[in-house]
């Protein structure tokens, strides 16, 4: 991809957070932007660096996490195309206190904060859609806590697997495929669990005649009959 080629306002009103900006509007917001590529493994951010700019994966995969002291980490979100993220840190004018990595090869696209403050001092319904964006992540995020709270491993598996059913034809007990987007330790950690037990469940699904594994590609033969199951005392 020619990135002097790349049509930036276009590619920004497709993006729910901007559909509702005019061609004016989107030309200034263009201005502000920064579009780069990321090989895989390269640090978008760290912890204490200053937040000047919120960010778009428009073309790979980005993973938010956090280090204990020990060194662990944890993996709090997947950031996939055509997602934002760090709007709330921008707001908070505070330093970055998640780091953020690419896990492939990744365009990423900055917005540029003095360019998001003026454009809300022009338009203030712009800051609501902001804030509606900001909103859903929360939303998503505490959605996550209660599931690591009140669900089991199994059930957190099974949950992350089925995620999109809805929108396939698997919502009708069709058998779909489902591709990880990234390694199975990084969705271990996204879900609060060992790579050991996550793929200790898949080998249990696959046991079941639930699913058939061949590397990250999944296949779910029936997901209703999936998301019914319940393993043996």
């Amino acid at each position: 991809m020619d990135l002097n080629r790349f049509d930036l306002p276009r590619y920004l009103s497709v993006l729910p957070l901007f559909a509702e900006m005019n061609g004016e509007e989107l030309q200034r917001l263009a201005q502000g932007c920064q579009l780069k590529r990321l090989a895989r493994g390269d640090m978008v951010f760290r912890v204490g660096e200053p937040c000047e700019c919120f960010h778009v994966t428009v073309i790979g995969q980005v993973k938010l996490f956090a280090l204990s002291p020990a060194g662990q980490e944890k993996v709090i979100e997947l950031i996939g195309p055509g997602n934002t993220f760090a709007e709330a840190i921008m707001f908070m004018d505070r330093p970055y206190f998640v780091n953020a990595q690419t896990l492939t090869d990744t365009l990423l696209l900055s917005v540029c904060k003095r360019t998001v403050l003026d454009e809300i001092a022009r338009e203030p319904r712009f800051a609501l859609r902001m804030l509606a964006g900001i909103s859903r992540r929360l939303h998503g995020l505490v959605h996550d806590v209660e599931a690591y709270a009140l669900h089991s491993g199994l059930q957190r598996v099974i949950g992350y697997l089925l995620r999109d059913v809805a929108d396939h034809d698997g919502a009708n007990g069709q058998a779909l495929t489902v591709s990880l987007p990234v390694s199975k330790a990084t969705i271990a950690s996204r879900l609060s669990l060992t790579p050991e037990y996550f793929s200790r469940v898949l080998h249990e699904l696959e046991a079941a005649g639930l699913i058939e594994v061949d590397k990250r590609d999944i296949r779910i033969r029936d997901p209703q009959r999936l998301m019914r199951y319940q393993p043996m005392q």
